[in-house]
């Protein structure tokens, strides 16, 4: 899968095995680890890397995609699909390497995921959480929502 961004150079897609140093490098950062859900591991090994590259290709109906800036993978971006009768719910996440905070990467990323999975059938309301401590995250979720 491979979703535009508006920003040049800038792409969602699929996660591969060639990002594992990458991920490896951009994901083993306290800073990224302490925004996230406690899934996200800490310190981030070659095993994780392998792990979720792998489980991320293969989560159907969820979606998984690295953000990438130039083919380099440079975060991660998500919906985990909801069951029963929250089936079209997603849960929404996404993160993003400390380098390339406060660009308006994650923004992008984040309105051109959420323009993806509302223009098929498969999701009809994303839901996303943010922890208090984090208003840049909640600000991009306030642009994307708007």
């Amino acid at each position: 899968m491979l979703i535009q961004t508006n920003l040049p150079h800038c792409t969602l897609r699929s996660w591969k095995m060639e990002d594992k140093a990458a991920l490896i490098y951009n994901a083993n950062n306290r800073h990224i680890w302490r925004n996230l859900t406690d899934v996200f591991p800490h310190p981030y090994t070659e095993a994780d890397a392998e792990f979720w590259i792998t489980f991320a290709n293969n989560a159907a109906p969820s979606i998984h995609l690295a953000i990438a800036l130039d083919g380099i993978a440079v975060g991660g971006i998500g919906i985990i699909a909801g069951e029963g009768i929250t089936r079209h719910t997603g849960k929404f996440g996404y993160w993003l390497c400390e380098t390339h905070w406060d660009k308006g990467i994650a923004t992008a990323a984040a309105r051109s995921m959420a323009a993806h999975v509302f223009s098929g059938s498969l999701f009809e309301r994303l839901e996303a959480q943010v922890l208090a401590w984090n208003p840049s995250s909640m600000r991009v979720l306030e642009k994307v929502g708007s």
